[in-house]
Parts: structure tokens; sequence; C-alpha cells
């Protein structure tokens, strides 16, 4: 009788969520544990409303958690290829359910690895994150002092920030040479970053 009471109670944890972003409905499902996980985080959303999004190409989803960002992005627009990356097990088997959940699996690919390391030698027209300030101020920097060799000529690595924001701002600007701030609101700032052609 425990072990039943103990698996119906793991299974408990999972939920599903839905929400409306940019015109799309989307249904997730999520755990306790991961990130925002019991509705789609604000800042995500926000990212999501203003974001600069290519006509067609290749785009990354860094840090994806259980894959709002790639997922809303692989439906606004169905030329795009998106690839999701999490370095948390969790977060990338929810993502793959998803990913079927709302029916992009033909053109999305989740991967488990650290930052950059599981889509090395590969270019994309833009990069998305909501960086896990969690993680420390040292890994938000990693993503965005080596997106430029993951960035086509001209891709843009867009991120969302409410902790930190000047210190991610100046480290975008450092990095590119250029910055600009696509909207301020409810505490969150989204920037871009273009790689010059």
């Amino acid at each position: 009788m425990g072990h039943y009471y103990s698996s119906a109670r793991r299974r408990s944890l999972y939920m599903l969520i839905s929400d409306y972003i940019r015109g799309v409905t989307v249904e997730f499902e999520t755990a306790a544990g991961l990130f925002s996980y019991e509705t789609v985080d604000k800042g995500t959303k926000l990212l999501l409303e203003v974001a600069e999004i290519p006509e067609s190409g290749t785009v990354l989803d860094l840090g994806c958690g259980y894959g709002v960002i790639g997922i809303v992005l692989a439906k606004l627009n169905p030329k795009l290829r998106v690839y999701m990356v999490d370095i948390n097990r969790e977060a990338v088997k929810l993502a793959k359910r998803n990913i079927k959940r709302n029916r992009v699996e033909d053109r999305v690919t989740v991967l488990l690895g650290d930052l950059y390391e599981p889509v090395k030698g590969m270019k994309f027209v833009a990069i998305y994150s909501n960086p896990p300030l969690a993680a420390g101020m040292d890994v938000v920097k990693r993503m965005i002092t080596e997106a430029p060799n993951y960035l086509e000529p001209g891709g843009t690595l867009q991120i969302v920030v409410r902790k930190g924001a000047e210190t991610v701002r100046k480290c975008m600007e450092r990095t590119f040479g250029n910055v600009k701030q696509l909207v301020s609101k409810g505490g969150y700032k989204v920037f871009l970053s273009r790689k010059e052609v």
C-alpha cells in the first residue's frame, strides 16, 4: 500500500497549465521543483510579447525549462526550426512532452546539457533566454559572452531580466557593441543585442 501511495503522490506533482501568449494558445505539463511550474513566468511572457522573431531560420531557447519560449516561437512562426537546451533532466523530459502536446515536434528539438555545449558548432539567427539568475550571474554572463560564437551575422540575443538588469545590459553592450531595451514593465526588462554583420 505504501508503494502505491508514494507513486500516486509522485504523479500528483505533475500539473497542466495553459496560457494565451501573443495570440497563440499553449498548454504545458509542469512539475513541482521546476522554475515557474504553477503559471508561465511574467518575464517569459513579456519577452515573448515583444521579441523580434525572424522570418525563417534556426533559433535557440537557452535554459528552456519546460519549453515555453521555444514552443511559442514555433507556433508563432512555422518556418522556424527551434532548438531548446536545459541542464535539468526533468525540464528536458517535460519539454519533450510539451513539444508533442503543442504539436510542434516536426520543427522543435530539445537537448540536455550545459548552456551551448549541446549545440556546439551550430549557428542561430536568434537566441532567446529568461536566464537562470538562481544559477548566479557568472552563468548569465557566460550565456551572453559566448552567444556571438553561436549567432549568424545579424543574429540577435534577446534576454529578459529582473534582478541584475544593469549588469546584464552592460555585459551585452560590451560583448556586442550594442544593446537595445525593448521594454521595461513590472520590474522586468527585455534587452536585445545584434551581432554585427
